[in-house]
């Protein structure tokens, strides 16, 4: 009896890895595979993958796609997991490619104020060793102690400083990439100014391992502020909390980051923090004028919140943003989360958030809501049992409605989480068809055969 095509396939591909890669590299250990299968959204892909690579340097990277496109093999690359999107899970016969362990900051320079950087780098990791020398990397995700720079460039994520500072593409200067043939590129440069040529740099950062296989990346630092003031201002309503918000910026004032947090969300990070407001909206301005620009936005607030605190104390400061980074753990304990990702124009925030409360109560779905107030990016988060196999009929219909209501106020699908899987069938929606179609066709230059986290963005 002959094996079946796609068993020969495999066999051949398993034989060829394993006498090309380190004895290290390669492993089809059951546990090992369904570890790496999923990311921090939850998505259970079907089936198992077919194996795991753990690449340690970039040789190991183009020894597997170059193997895996000559015999169509689906190749799936992810850093921590930590995703929200389902971008990393990897099903049937897909080939998990690891690159956490590619962890090294090649390259820090003071002068140059940059750092090169391999992908498996924990982003706190790059922002503590630049603070060694006065920098500071400036793309914050509420992840940065867990997720990894090329994950975070893999989407494009953004954070809490990314009001002032800009999301990660602002940040990156150039890569090195493995395109999906197995043939090794870079792009970019060291310099903050640079136009030859398509930018590739920007096309490749937010492709979410979808075009090729970030290996290196050369990242912007910038100096690190004099000085940072910061306040917290606790309202009646997150409706006034976002109103609030979008005054600060009327007024003329760029905070560094501007945080909201709705009351289901203070209950569950600390139901003391609930009892002090129905929302609270953490504001923190730094440079030579961090100590003006926030007693503006202190005065500013004062009318419209139940409670204004401000400190120029850097633990203070991280007591309050503390908040912040924990609503999602506080969220995990309770179910299992369906994070949206939205963004609106800062305008229409308030409308957004009306709107939500609106469909959440429509559907009789919970929805816990934060945001990055500064640039119009919100996080609904639908909190479902985890003991169920799929998400419940009720929970999609309301993210397909928060969906239809950004692209409805002007705003998009995904501000910094990615497509993944879980909208892909939105995607459509705000690209048009002229758009969607031209990109389609940007991905089968760049990855023919289809093997490149297939199932994903697009």
């Amino acid at each position: 009896m002959t094996a079946a095509p796609e068993t020969t396939v495999s066999a051949q591909f398993l034989g060829l890895l394993a006498r090309d890669l380190p004895p290290d590299r390669l492993t089809t250990d059951p546990a090992a595979l369904a570890a790496h299968a999923t990311d921090r959204s939850g998505t259970r892909p079907a089936g198992e993958p077919l194996a795991l690579v753990h690449a340690r340097r970039t040789a190991d990277v183009t020894v597997t796609l170059r193997h895996a496109h000559a015999l169509g093999v689906p190749v799936v690359p992810r850093g921590a997991g930590t995703g929200l999107s389902g971008g990393a899970t990897t099903g049937e016969g897909a080939l998990v490619l690891d690159l956490s362990r590619m962890d090294r900051i090649r390259e820090l320079s003071v002068d140059d104020q940059l750092a090169v950087v391999e992908p498996g780098l924990i982003t706190a990791e790059l922002d503590r060793a630049a603070a060694a020398h006065g920098l500071r990397y400036a793309p914050d995700p509420a992840s940065a102690a867990l997720s990894t720079v090329g994950g975070n460039i893999a989407t494009n994520a953004g954070g809490l400083r990314c009001a002032k500072y800009g999301v990660t593409r602002d940040s990156v200067l150039g890569l090195e990439a493995v395109l999906a043939d197995g043939t090794v590129v870079t792009t970019g440069r060291r310099t903050v100014k640079g136009v030859t040529g398509y930018d590739l740099t920007a096309l490749l950062t937010g492709s979410e391992g979808t075009l090729a296989v970030i290996t290196s990346a050369t990242l912007r630092l910038r100096p690190l502020p004099v000085a940072t003031a910061t306040l917290a201002a606790w309202f009646d309503s997150f409706e006034a909390a976002a109103d609030a918000s979008y005054a600060i910026a009327r007024a003329g004032v760029v905070p560094a980051l501007a945080e909201l947090v709705d009351g289901p969300v203070l209950q569950a990070i600390d139901p003391a923090l609930r009892q002090r407001g129905a929302a609270l909206l953490v504001v923190q301005c730094d440079g030579a004028g961090a100590a003006l620009e926030a007693a503006a936005v202190a005065r500013l607030l004062a009318p419209l919140a139940s409670a204004v605190e401000t400190t120029e104390d850097p633990a203070e400061a991280e007591q309050l943003l503390a908040a912040r980074r924990q609503a999602l753990p506080a969220l995990e304990r309770l179910g299992r989360p369906l994070i949206e990702d939205i963004a609106v124009p800062r305008s229409r925030l308030a409308e957004a958030v009306r709107e939500i409360r609106a469909i959440s109560a429509r559907h009789g779905v919970p929805v816990f809501t934060v945001a990055h107030a500064a640039d119009g990016n919100l996080h609904p988060i639908i909190v479902v049992d985890p003991a169920l196999d799929r998400l419940p009929e009720a929970a999609w219909e309301a993210a397909g409605e928060i969906f239809a209501l950004a692209l409805r106020l002007g705003g998009t699908l995904t501000g910094e989480h990615g497509v993944g899987m879980l909208k892909r069938q939105w995607v459509a929606d705000e690209l048009g068809p002229a758009a969607h179609a031209l990109q389609r066709r940007l991905k089968d230059v760049f990855d023919p055969r289809g093997i490149l986290n297939p199932g994903k963005s697009l």
